[in-house]
């Protein structure tokens, strides 16, 4: 046996998943067909199981893991209860380790979940054992030891996960009449789904979908996932901007948690939503770009005159990136001396967006140009 595997067993969470994936399996279907379930117990799983992940991605996740905005006391702990309600640890705990997993992503050494160990561990078997990775250390996280209300759930965690999930459903069930009933859906089935929902991110977002910004690590964009998991499947992309308060960026995008954060902004519960200038944008899907274009261009017949054009879009592209820098660089710096009159500063914001015109043209022209290389009958 090797030392991944000697590591020594967490009890408490290999009988929490295992217990509440039995229940679910067995338990669930069983009293359904035996007693029956009412509408209102799905009504709850559904609202109650929308709150908890929400919690988890725009509470958890963009709010104290990337600080990709501010939230009113009163939002800041909705999240923590519901968060607490989805069984996925603290606040603390969670953003801490999930900033390590940004830091040292696909590190099997470092990263708590590295998908470079295999589907199995980035899921659930991380959390299985105590594996040096995944040791809790909250040197990243000096800014949430400072927040009150992520300190107070923190050192509550137990008794807030109890009220959440065990007292909170008894409640409704007994409202309604059925509390077995409410607590199997609403309970158990619930969390379960919150459960794997997210765990997908840190699995099969990390094996299956798309990479249009970057191929630096496992990280993939992944329409399904996104639909799922409230907007967090478009993992490439967060991976490469994680501090976008947006995963999905085009308003065609699935992201409910980036509307929500955008509705709090609206209604004073949330500010400073930060997001990635589309010239940054850009620039990475262009860099994809011109790489696939280069692996494409040596299997082509003609890749002597392909070559050309494609050092000349090349050529072009560093032009603009040049003089973008240079633009951000002297708008920076008016900011900073107040030097500049206002017609001045539009200028520069009117030649900015030109060039972010000019390279979307260009990642058009580059789209073409790949297709070409099927058209051109490749050297035997």
């Amino acid at each position: 046996m090797n030392a991944v595997s000697e590591a020594p067993r967490i009890w408490v969470t290999t009988i929490l998943f295992a217990s509440t994936a039995l229940a679910a399996l067995i338990l669930v279907p069983l009293y359904g067909f035996l007693v029956g379930y009412h509408w209102y117990q799905w009504l709850a799983f559904a609202v109650y199981g929308a709150l908890c992940g929400l919690s988890i991605t725009a509470g958890y996740h963009r709010l104290w893991s990337h600080r990709t905005y501010e939230a009113h006391w009163s939002l800041r702990l909705l999240f923590a209860l519901f968060g607490a309600a989805a069984l996925q640890n603290s606040v603390l705990v969670w953003s801490s380790g999930h900033r390590r997993h940004h830091r040292h992503v696909d590190d099997n050494d470092h990263d708590p979940y590295s998908a470079r160990r295999g589907f199995w561990f980035s899921h659930i078997g991380w959390m299985l054992r105590e594996y040096p990775s995944g040791q809790e250390n909250f040197d990243n996280a000096k800014d949430l030891q400072r927040d009150k209300i992520v300190m107070w759930q923190h050192n509550h965690y137990i008794p807030i996960t109890l009220a959440m999930n065990l007292g909170l459903t008894f409640l409704l069930g007994w409202a309604t009449g059925d509390i077995i009933g409410m607590l199997l859906l609403a309970g158990v089935l619930r969390i379960v789904v919150n459960h794997h929902t997210t765990f997908f991110i840190n699995s099969l977002a990390h094996i299956w979908g798309r990479r249009p910004y970057t191929d630096e690590n496992t990280a993939r964009d992944n329409d399904l996932l996104a639909f799922f998991t409230f907007g967090e499947g478009y993992h490439n992309y967060h991976h490469i901007f994680q501090t976008d308060y947006r995963n999905g960026i085009r308003w065609y995008h699935w992201d409910p948690t980036k509307w929500l954060i955008r509705t709090a902004s609206w209604l004073g519960l949330a500010r400073n939503l930060k997001t990635v200038p589309d010239m940054r944008i850009q620039r990475a899907m262009l860099t994809m770009q011109f790489k696939r274009a280069e692996q494409k261009l040596q299997q082509s017949s003609h890749k002597d005159s392909w070559r050309q054009l494609l050092e000349k879009e090349a050529q072009q592209f560093s032009e603009a990136l040049g003089e973008w820098k240079e633009l951000q660089s002297r708008r920076y710096e008016n900011a900073r001396e107040r030097l500049l009159a206002r017609w001045e500063s539009a200028a520069i914001r009117t030649r900015v967006k030109e060039l972010e015109y000019s390279l979307k043209m260009q990642r058009k022209r580059l789209q073409i140009m790949m297709e070409q290389f099927h058209l051109c009958p490749a050297t035997a």
